[in-house]
């Protein structure tokens, strides 16, 4: 669909099997990756972009500032953490980039009743909940993203 990849800078697992989907499909391709990850050999030495962090929180940092949107995939804690830290971010008001969670086989629905618990005990704001745009299928989550940006493209 004519957009490009901001990835967590690895060649294994989900995100290396995303970058390379990525760029066989057209796109280009960035990754940020913590020098601690090269050193293990698992960097994606093919990105068109490799960018090389001192640590997590730089990653995080730089790859919020390069993407326009953000689409979490199925992972483990990290992608959780990750997670979080923008829909919070963007439930704050922080930004304004669209949040979709791409969750084909539901593992992340407890996630999902545990903020919408949250709500109901008043500790989350009822409006967060809207900023999470849950999707099962990357048709879905490319639709919500585009969406979402065109709602905030004319709105600014």
């Amino acid at each position: 669909r004519g957009h490009s990849l901001v990835s967590g800078g690895g060649r294994v697992s989900m995100m290396g099997a995303v970058a390379r989907a990525a760029r066989a499909g057209g796109a280009h391709t960035v990754g940020v990756i913590p020098q601690a990850l090269v050193s293990l050999e698992v960097a994606d030495d093919e990105a068109d972009e490799l960018l090389v962090v001192p640590d997590m929180r730089a990653r995080k940092g730089l790859m919020d500032a390069r993407a326009d949107a953000f689409v979490t995939l199925p992972g483990g804690i990290g992608t959780v953490e990750e997670l979080m830290e923008v829909w919070t971010a963007r439930a704050l008001g922080m930004h304004r980039k669209p949040v979709v969670l791409l969750d084909p086989w539901d593992d992340l629905l407890p996630l999902v009743d545990l903020a919408i618990s949250l709500r109901d005990k008043g500790f989350v704001r009822a409006p967060a909940l809207a900023h999470l745009l849950r999707t099962s299928d990357v048709a879905q989550a490319l639709d919500a993203v585009e969406v979402e940006l065109a709602a905030v493209t004319s709105t600014t």
